[in-house]
């Protein structure tokens, strides 16, 4: 989530006067759209705790985030884009290559992105199974995106990621959010999508976008609705 100096002068309790010298010192991480000062809420967080700086209680929380309409699958899919024969040679390569794919904000660091990508593979591989891998940042937080997004990439051939099955993958899950709510409501959803034998059957077919977000739309719309506002994009 993007703050302001306001936001950001009231969760650490000090004056905007304060942010504006930290930011002009380079001491705390802000990025600049146009002529307005912004921050990440996971990089403050990680700042703040780092620097032993005193914080609110509500630091920890995701304002709005219990609000905020939560994505579907197919939209969030529709949005970060899915590609065919992306070019691998090993596992960092494909994340190589995952990077490259995603739809960044131009304000996101794509060196960064592929070492939260590849710091996470080595904590253990996502590696899910029958050739398929969900790689994602380990700290959704950090990321500046408005909306959340999955991006599917398709290897032109399987590479070796440490899956627990043994099985190389070929088709990688990619999930982009600004807050951990709807990064692990997509991951689930993604979880229980793969479960149908239609949706693997389209991916291990190299399936059309078409073909791969109908068989989508389908499973997503056999589940209930999320409490709350209506998911971003319409109905699955």
């Amino acid at each position: 989530m993007r703050m302001n100096v306001r936001n950001v002068a009231s969760l650490l309790s000090v004056s905007e006067k304060t942010v504006y010298r930290w930011v002009a010192d380079k001491k705390i991480p802000a990025f600049r759209i146009g002529d307005q000062v912004r921050f990440s809420r996971g990089e403050i967080i990680e700042w703040a705790s780092a620097n032993r700086v005193p914080v609110s209680p509500s630091i920890s929380l995701e304002p709005d985030s219990e609000t905020l309409p939560l994505p579907t699958l197919a939209g969030a899919l529709e949005l970060g884009g899915i590609f065919f024969h992306v070019e691998a040679s090993d596992r960092d390569s494909a994340l190589r290559s995952i990077v490259r794919a995603l739809r960044l904000p131009r304000e996101v660091d794509p060196d960064l992105v592929y070492e939260m990508l590849r710091v996470r593979e080595e904590m253990t591989s996502t590696g899910v199974g029958n050739g398929i891998a969900t790689p994602h940042p380990r700290s959704p937080l950090l990321l500046h995106v408005d909306e959340p997004s999955v991006t599917l990439c398709l290897l032109e051939e399987s590479v070796e990621f440490g899956a627990l099955d043994g099985i190389p993958v070929f088709a990688l899950f990619t999930i982009l959010s600004a807050t951990a709510r709807a990064h692990l409501h997509l991951l689930s959803r993604i979880a229980f999508a793969l479960r149908d034998p239609d949706v693997q059957a389209a991916i291990h077919e190299r399936a059309s976008r078409e073909t791969l977000l109908f068989e989508i739309r389908r499973v997503e719309n056999g589940l209930p609705v999320p409490d709350g506002p209506q998911s971003l994009r319409g109905k699955a």
